[in-house]
C-alpha cells in the first residue's frame, strides 16, 4: 500500500507498476491483464501506464523482461559438452518448472490472440545478436574440438531445451533426470557429431 502523501516517480514508480503487472498476470492470466487491472493494483492511473507503454503488448513485454527474462538459467562451464548440457537442463528443471508451466498456461490466450509462440516471444525478449545459452555451450565445445566447426541450424542447437520444454508441458511435472540425460546423450550429442575431448595428462 502506498503511504498517503507520498508520490512515486521514475524508476520507483516503474518498478511498482511492473511488480503489479506481474501479480495480475500470474494471478489472473492474460485475458485480465488490462491497463485498468494493473493501474488499480499499482495504485496509480491508466494515463501513467499509457505514457510509458502505449500498447498492452509493450506493458506485457516489459513485465516479462523484469520478472522472467532478467533471471536467466545459469550456464555451466564444466569443460565438457555433455556435462554442460546436462547441468544446464538440470538447472532449468530445478528452478523453472513452476515458472514455465505458469507462463505457458497464463499466456495461452496471448499466443492465440497474437498468433505467436513461446519461441517467438523468447526471440523478442532476447537482445539482438546475443547468443543464447546453448549456442554458447556449443561454441565452447567447438573451441575444444569436441564437435566439428560447421554451420548448424538454430533448431539443432536449441533441440535439448525444446525437448525439455515439450516434456515439461506434456506432463506438467518436473522433468526427471533420466529424461534429461537421454535427451543429451541419445539425441543431441550424436546429431552434433560429438567427440569427447581426450583426458588431460
Amino acid at each position: 500500500m502506498t503511504l498517503k502523501g507520498t508520490r512515486r516517480r521514475g524508476a520507483e514508480l516503474e518498478d511498482a507498476i511492473l511488480d503489479a503487472a506481474w501479480d495480475v498476470l500470474v494471478e489472473q492470466g492474460y485475458p485480465h491483464f488490462t491497463y485498468e487491472a494493473v493501474a488499480a493494483r499499482a495504485e496509480t492511473s491508466r494515463p501513467v501506464l499509457y505514457r510509458r507503454w502505449p500498447q498492452r503488448d509493450d506493458l506485457l513485454l516489459a513485465t516479462l523482461r523484469k520478472h522472467w527474462w532478467s533471471r536467466p538459467i545459469p550456464v555451466p562451464d564444466t569443460g565438457n559438452l555433455r556435462d554442460d548440457a546436462v547441468e544446464f537442463l538440470r538447472h532449468a528443471a530445478d528452478g523453472r518448472f513452476r515458472l514455465f508451466t505458469l507462463l505457458s498456461v497464463q499466456l495461452m490466450d496471448y499466443f492465440r490472440e497474437s498468433g505467436s509462440s513461446f519461441a517467438q516471444l523468447r526471440d523478442t525478449l532476447r537482445t539482438p545478436g546475443q547468443p543464447n545459452s546453448l549456442e554458447r555451450i556449443v561454441a565452447r565445445a567447438v573451441a575444444r574440438g569436441e564437435v566439428p566447426d560447421v554451420p548448424r541450424p538454430p533448431r539443432m542447437i536449441s533441440l535439448p531445451f525444446d525437448l525439455f520444454r515439450h516434456e515439461l508441458l506434456m506432463t506438467m511435472k518436473p522433468v526427471p533426470d533420466e529424461a534429461i540425460v537421454d535427451i543429451v546423450e541419445q539425441l543431441w550429442l550424436p546429431m552434433l557429431g560429438y567427440r569427447p575431448s581426450p583426458p588431460a595428462d
